[in-house]
């Protein structure tokens, strides 16, 4: 159903695009206890937490230019009840607010548009199909579509574009054949839309013109816009030019909760990049591949559970000729993905040393984590450290409560997940994702400029 809803927008809106109308302008702050708990406002929170972990996968499963004059612009980084984190952004002239997920897995910036939008399969808690805020392209003076000759929908669509545009003579100038339609295809749903130029608008600091960003009128499964902060030429931090971007996740209530820390914006403008001290750092790899481009690769050498070193495959820890294996960095997942050969080990080992409390079996099967353990009639409590060891000696440390979680009374869950595939095989894309369950409490810094990855514990409240 969904796919043919898409299908059917595609077509309308590659009518639209064929029009020989005049197309330059568009009209139609936390800390954490010892554990989270994994709160659902749900009647079943069975299948919400459910839910959750099968967004993960799904999400794991498809993942497998001008610049400013400002130095440092700050805007609030919130949890939302579906697992991911988002920020206000305003876009148009006059500027109009839109809510974007913040997402290092992909690289677009779009928003529901128009007063046409639609969106299928959105009945997220705390959001309606119906009530999802639309930004208006009527309303904003600035608001034009993006040429078919314009280097930019070469972003989206490859070089090969330029040879598809039929109705551009090769010596025309001001060719008027606009891009065709995007379709974007996410792990946990899709969208579909049409390129604009547009007036991006920080408060108090730097309007940002002609900034490329996707009039999206249909999308299945994605309550809000997306703010792209992968690797690809269209992505936010490659428009503004960032030497680097950070932020501090604060603990997931997953009920909308309006406590928010801070997503930081670098250009290295004025004074040059600012340094943070306490950090540890490990480089970002390339995938040989271009079908992987917009992630971000760490090396992940060791996963150490209590005193044992989990002996992981080498081609999972690093990407192969094919581009598949290695690890990602991924502010779109909810819990941390990692391909069953992999997740079996770790489980297996957490098992093994855990192996004098009871299994909550039923819990297991409602959830889809695994492990889990009533541990209500205990007096004291051991659970293993976890620790991902990256390339250059960087040590990540999980709290605690960002590896279990309790999911209901008396009863804990490791938060990583997995997609139950057997066999020795390794599947396409990441093996491994480093969800933003596993980043909270945190700092993490993408340090563009320098190619590498920085991190030190702190609360983020």
């Amino acid at each position: 159903m969904a796919s043919s809803l898409l299908l059917f927008l595609l077509s309308f809106l590659i009518l639209i695009t064929s029009s020989k109308s005049t197309p330059t302008t568009i009209t139609i702050p936390l800390s954490a206890p010892s554990f989270t708990k994994l709160i659902v406002s749900s009647k079943e929170p069975w299948g919400s937490l459910n839910h959750l972990a099968s967004l993960s996968l799904s999400r794991a499963h498809h993942i497998k230019s001008p610049k400013t004059n400002f130095s440092l612009i700050k805007t609030p980084l919130l949890p939302r009840s579906y697992g991911g984190y988002s920020i206000s952004l305003n876009f148009g002239t006059p500027p109009q607010t839109t809510k974007f997920v913040m997402d290092t897995g992909s690289s677009l910036v779009w928003f529901p548009c128009t007063s046409r939008y639609l969106c299928s399969e959105c009945n997220f808690p705390n959001i309606k199909e119906k009530g999802i805020p639309t930004f208006l392209p009527k309303l904003s003076s600035s608001s034009k579509r993006i040429g078919c000759k314009n280097p930019r929908c070469s972003m989206i669509f490859g070089p090969e574009i330029q040879s598809k545009c039929q109705e551009c003579d090769s010596t025309a100038q001001n060719c008027t054949q606009t891009c065709p339609p995007y379709v974007i295809q996410y792990g946990s749903g899709s969208t579909a839309g049409l390129l604009l130029s547009e007036t991006l608008d920080f408060p108090n600091k730097k309007t940002i013109p002609d900034f490329l960003v996707g009039c999206s009128i249909f999308s299945i499964k994605q309550p809000e816009g997306i703010a792209g902060f992968g690797r690809s030429p269209e992505s936010l931090p490659s428009q503004l030019g960032l030497k680097k971007f950070s932020y501090c996740l604060v603990s997931h209530a997953f009920d909308d909760t309006p406590t928010s820390s801070d997503l930081v914006l670098d250009t290295g403008s004025g004074s040059g990049v600012t340094k943070t001290a306490g950090l540890s750092h490990t480089p970002f790899l390339k995938n040989p591949t271009t079908a992987f481009r917009d992630y971000y690769y760490v090396l992940l050498r060791n996963i150490v559970i209590g005193d044992t070193h989990v002996k992981v495959p080498y081609k999972f820890l690093v990407p192969g000729t094919d581009g598949n294996g290695g690890t990602i960095v991924d502010s779109g997942t909810t819990f941390t993905f990692m391909e069953n050969p992999v997740y079996e080990l770790v489980a297996k080992e957490f098992e093994k040393q855990m192996a004098h409390y009871t299994v909550a079996t039923e819990i297991q099967n409602l959830t889809g984590l695994r492990p889990c353990y009533n541990i209500s009639g205990e007096k004291s409590l051991s659970v293993p450290d976890l620790v991902f060891q990256f390339k250059g000696g960087a040590k990540m440390a999980l709290p605690l409560s960002n590896y279990f979680s309790f999911v209901d009374s008396g009863v804990i869950c490791l938060t990583i997940v997995s997609d139950n595939v057997a066999g020795p095989g390794l599947g396409g894309g990441p093996a491994i994702i480093l969800g933003n369950y596993q980043q909270r409490n945190f700092y993490v810094e993408f340090d563009l400029e320098n190619e590498k990855f920085g991190f030190k514990q702190q609360s983020c409240a």
